[in-house]
């Protein structure tokens, strides 16, 4: 709501100041209008996916409370029994015990799930925002950000990444990969993937067998440039290449081949972290109802 006022009152305020400023100020008012229109509708984008991701958890929060009712359920069940069998008293209360920690296990495991969820939600967010406020108008039109199920994803079109028909990276993409590098190394528990993809266009080169063998050489050659150039942590990163075989777009127009042709840098948090916080639910005392 206060960007859309933002917005009507800048363009507001430039249409009165038309016939006041020279036409030079004017096209600046209207180009820095149209850079926050951009950042308007991708900020709207944003929360759209975040809105996904809050249904997402809200349906596993009520799957396991729904668990606990089916735990409540079975607890009413055995005092039933107990009250019909006294003399199996001591057993009884053993077992209800038992059901009574379950159901105080699985509240505080959720709560600390929707903890762990959230922190990684806000974490992703703020690299996304990192990233894309780094970003000038142009560079945005090469890359593109977004995140899907807790995991961010940088598109970046291979005419500005790299040298026409080859892996090696070009002078034009030094700035996108350093923004990008940056951001990476703020956020140091996160793993990167960097994945290579092709249209469907076989490869004549003499040095590169076929389109596999492109897009693992393309990955590669951003994983050692974000390395060496960048400094960044080579034990966090993976470079894979999907050939032709990972298609976003119609390889039968040279728009969906554009689009096809691109390089994924993708940023997950680390994959043994989330194992052990699956594995491994915390203690009773770890996490207050």
């Amino acid at each position: 709501m206060k960007t859309n006022l933002l917005l009507a009152t800048f363009l507001a305020v430039s249409l009165l100041l038309t016939g006041c400023v020279s036409t030079k100020k004017h096209t600046a008012l209207q180009t820095d209008y149209n850079t926050l229109n951009q950042r308007y509708q991708q900020s709207q984008i944003e929360l759209a996916e975040n809105k996904t991701k809050i249904r997402s958890l809200e349906d596993q929060l009520a799957q396991e409370r729904a668990n606990n009712a089916a735990l409540r359920k079975s607890l009413d069940d055995l005092r039933n029994t107990l009250d019909k069998s006294i003399n199996q008293g001591m057993q009884g209360n053993v077992n209800i015990s038992k059901l009574v920690d379950e159901i105080n296990a699985s509240n505080k495991y959720i709560q600390h799930l929707v903890n762990e969820k959230n922190r990684s939600d806000s974490l992703n967010l703020v690299l996304v925002n990192n990233l894309t406020r780094s970003l000038s108008t142009n560079e945005l039109r090469d890359v593109d950000v977004k995140v899907l199920k807790g995991v961010v994803y940088i598109s970046l079109a291979d005419n500005m990444l790299y040298k026409t028909g080859s892996y090696e990276i070009s002078e034009r993409a030094g700035d996108i990969l350093g923004k990008i590098a940056k951001i990476i190394m703020d956020h140091d528990k996160y793993d990167v993937l960097v994945e290579g993809n092709t249209d469907n266009v076989p490869i004549s080169r003499t040095n590169i067998r076929n389109n596999w063998d492109l897009s693992a050489l393309r990955a590669s050659s951003v994983v050692q440039a974000l390395q060496n150039k960048y400094g960044v942590n080579p034990s966090r990163m993976t470079a894979g290449g999907r050939g032709e075989y990972n298609p976003v777009a119609d390889n039968n127009t040279e728009a969906g081949k554009a689009m096809n042709r691109r390089t994924q840098i993708i940023i997950t948090p680390k994959l043994n972290e989330f194992m052990e916080l699956i594995g491994q639910p915390p203690a009773a005392s770890s996490v207050d109802l």
